[in-house]
């Protein structure tokens, strides 16, 4: 007999559950397993007897989901007005050009993530950067190279 998965675990919380609890299901999937995966989504569709379509129709939908595991540390970039008159595209661009990838993606060692929301609610801050958490204020393009490249320092360090 196989190992339950979490998605198995979540999904036995909710036998009978029809189509109308499928938001729920898919945020407690996302909780326990920290994105839905394609396996996750057939499981949930077979469970529900609604087609894989119409899963991924609703939680692409809806920006809280993801369909790619989080990095170790994920960097949130707002882009909220305030953030975008001071210069939050440049730190944007400076984090994806120092970590090779494009806001939505995780680095292939799996250590970094980029994130983009619409506001923070830290406009007094602005530009504002969030890195698992921490807030960083009145972030310049400097000072996120600087905070990325303490991080694969420190990653490196820890990894001797």
């Amino acid at each position: 007999m196989t190992a339950k998965t979490k998605v198995d675990k979540v999904l036995e919380g909710h036998k009978f559950a029809k189509r109308d609890k499928l938001i729920p299901i898919l945020q407690e999937i996302q909780t326990a397993d920290g994105y839905i995966s394609k396996e996750a989504v057939s499981k949930v569709a077979q469970h529900l007897s609604v087609p894989a379509s119409k899963i991924y129709g609703v939680a692409t939908f809806y920006n809280q989901f993801r369909f790619k595991p989080l990095g170790k540390y994920h960097v949130t970039v707002c882009r909220g007005t305030a953030c975008h008159v001071k210069g939050s595209l440049s730190a944007l661009k400076i984090a994806e050009d120092a970590l090779k990838i494009k806001a939505g993606d995780t680095t292939r060692d799996g250590l970094f993530s980029i994130g983009v929301v619409v506001c923070m609610g830290a406009c007094g801050l602005a530009p504002v950067v969030n890195i698992n958490g921490e807030f960083h204020a009145k972030i310049t393009g400097t000072k996120m190279k600087n905070l990325i490249d303490t991080l694969k320092t420190s990653e490196k360090a820890n990894a001797k």
